[in-house]
């Protein structure tokens, strides 16, 4: 997978964390983009999209979502469906602290960052990021565009349907079963079953 220079859409602070780890697995970054058009906090040639579109081949560059994940906010997921539309590939990106098993199953577009645990038979789906820390144990499987959250834990058989957001030090108890669009609110536990659609809050 380095047989292609990257292009990182976004340059805020999920940006910049994508860019260390890119250069701590020695890939060459040759952009960003950045929607405020500003190049002053950039260390690399800043491209709007049209531009990428129209400089670069798909063939040519891989890119890697760059844009942070927020409770109902689908900047992230409208960047991945634009790009995809014109057939361009979104990497998937491990920090090399990461502790994968063997068997787990991993879509395009999947981000892990530092200190995740994905435990035996989890799967994850396309464009969903596991933040720092996050512990994933077995059997769980997370559908597309979710975001674990730093410090969650998802003990075993957990379901998590699409367009999820698990907050910041939130807890899932085993064998629960989650819907889409559900945002878990940051340091919760969950121990029942949610349906689609759902804001739930149940502090520690």
């Amino acid at each position: 997978m380095h047989n292609k220079p990257i292009i990182v859409i976004g340059n805020g602070g999920h940006s910049k964390v994508l860019q260390e780890m890119l250069l701590l697995d020695a890939f060459e970054i040759i952009g960003v983009t950045d929607a405020s058009d500003s190049k002053k906090n950039s260390n690399y040639k800043v491209y709007t999209d049209n531009q990428i579109i129209e400089m670069f081949s798909p063939e040519d560059v891989f890119l890697v979502n760059g844009v942070g994940s927020l409770p109902y906010n689908n900047s992230r997921w409208d960047v991945a469906k634009f790009f995809t539309n014109y057939g361009y590939y979104f990497l998937s990106l491990y920090h090399p602290s990461a502790i994968i098993a063997n068997d787990v199953h991993i879509e395009d577009g999947v981000q892990l960052m530092a200190g995740v645990i994905l435990q035996p038979g989890v799967c994850i789906g396309k464009n969903t990021i596991v933040n720092t820390g996050a512990i994933i144990d077995h059997d769980c499987i997370i559908g597309e565009n979710c975001h674990i959250a730093p410090g969650s834990t998802l003990s075993g058989g957990v379901v998590i349907k699409g367009n999820s957001h698990v907050g910041t030090g939130a807890s899932i108890i085993q064998g629960i079963s989650i819907g889409e669009d559900v945002v878990i609110a940051a340091g919760s536990i969950v121990y029942k079953n949610l349906p689609s659609n759902t804001l739930y809050k149940e502090k520690k």
